[in-house]
């Protein structure tokens, strides 16, 4: 699962939001709001899916990317002749 993939997932689902919306405030009747809303689940369904498959992959992306460590020497090994601002 891509990125794109998640967002367009989330897209879908909100324009059937906005559509239940405006189709209530247009005075629908109640089983074309019920047909909107039931549309709506299922697209908050198909996007929680979505997020989870993401999260799965970015995590195992994570844990098999090569672990490297950033080495920096302390400042009290330092030479005299390197300055060290302190923010005041």
């Amino acid at each position: 699962m891509t990125l794109a993939e998640l967002e367009n997932a989330e897209q879908r689902m909100q324009r059937q939001w906005y559509d239940l919306v405006m189709a209530e405030q247009e005075g629908e009747p109640l089983e074309v709001l019920e047909q909107l809303y039931d549309s709506y689940i299922l697209l908050v369904e198909e996007y929680n899916r979505c997020s989870d498959e993401y999260l799965q992959a970015r995590q195992t992306w994570r844990s098999s990317a090569p672990k490297t460590k950033k080495i920096t020497r302390p400042i009290s090994s330092r030479h005299d002749d390197e300055h060290i601002r302190l923010a005041s």
